[in-house]
């Protein structure tokens, strides 16, 4: 008698795909999931930190990483929500209003695909809606420049813009991208650090150009139009108008290499390193102070 294999439920399979993922862009523990038992698996803390925010509405700061959204305060990182969902991209839009991507949680039931696609919500990180590309997109950085939504998906290796607030998208041109950068003044204008440099285009992401005078710089923000501030590999805090030349600020505290850098204003600005300590400073990074360092660190990818 022949035996029929029986086949596996897509979702299962999309599953499986997704721990795969998650398991390839980093080396700390995959196994946290919605609904996880933590009296049997210790809780893997943030995970790699790839964006930080402060929301308007209550000044609360925020951190993403490979394991959730999470609150920062008196030292302490809280999951929102208790959502291990792995955030690849991450802004904060308006108040208590986030934009993210990147993977479901590998035992999250309900996940239809390893790509979030952008998701968005109106709940400080509590809820999620998928507004578009689900299952195509995984975006590694995400900026609101105006009525333009910028993003770099790493799956095509293109930036994307939206002008309808993330729903449709334009794909236009491909670039080795760490991070972005735009202002609402200037919103034709992107900036890409690509840890070897900067580029620029001054055309909505379509073309970009090579800015010569750049080091290699790793995160970019633009708090204002034609002002730059950046950082380098190895914590160096940079600014710059235009093309430069560029100046040094200060540096972050040692630790990990620079990873994660955001302007809340041409002031304040908020980075991370690669032991996923946070912090932050009040004066446009010649100074810092620790926001959170997690009980151990290591750097990760």
């Amino acid at each position: 008698m022949t035996r029929i294999p029986r086949r596996r439920p897509r979702a299962l399979i999309l599953l499986a795909a997704a721990g795969l993922l998650l398991a390839a862009c980093s080396a700390t523990d995959t196994t946290a999931g919605t609904g996880r038992d933590s009296a049997a698996v210790p809780d893997p803390g943030t995970g790699h930190l790839h964006g930080l925010g402060i929301d308007p509405a209550d000044g609360t700061v925020y951190a993403a990483g490979h394991h959730g959204v999470f609150r920062l305060k008196d030292g302490s990182a809280t999951r929102v929500a208790g959502r291990y969902q792995d955030t690849m991209g991450f802004t904060v839009t308006g108040p208590s209003t986030f934009l993210a991507s990147g993977h479901p949680a590998p035992a999250d039931p309900d996940a239809r695909s390893p790509h979030l696609g952008l998701i968005r919500s109106t709940d400080a990180g509590r809820t999620w809606q998928t507004l578009s590309a689900e299952g195509e997109a995984d975006f590694h950085s995400l900026v609101q420049a105006g009525d333009v939504l910028y993003g770099f998906d790493s799956q095509s290796g293109r930036v994307w813009a939206s002008t309808d607030a993330g729903r449709r998208w334009d794909k236009r041109a491909r670039i080795a991208a760490l991070d972005l950068a735009s202002h609402a003044g200037s919103a034709a204008r992107v900036w890409a650090a690509t840890g070897t440099g900067l580029e620029r285009s001054t055309d909505g992401g379509r073309t970009f150009r090579p800015v010569p005078s750049a080091p290699g710089l790793v995160a970019v923000e633009e708090p204002e139009p034609g002002s730059l501030v950046a950082l380098t590999p190895d914590g160096r805090v940079l600014a710059a108008r235009g093309d430069g030349p560029w100046t040094r600020l200060g540096r972050l505290p040692e630790g990990g290499k620079a990873t994660v850098l955001t302007a809340v204003t041409t002031q304040r600005l908020l980075a991370a390193d690669s032991t996923d300590a946070v912090y932050e400073s009040a004066d446009r990074g010649r100074t810092w102070m620790l926001r959170h360092r997690p009980a151990t660190g290591s750097e990760h990818h």
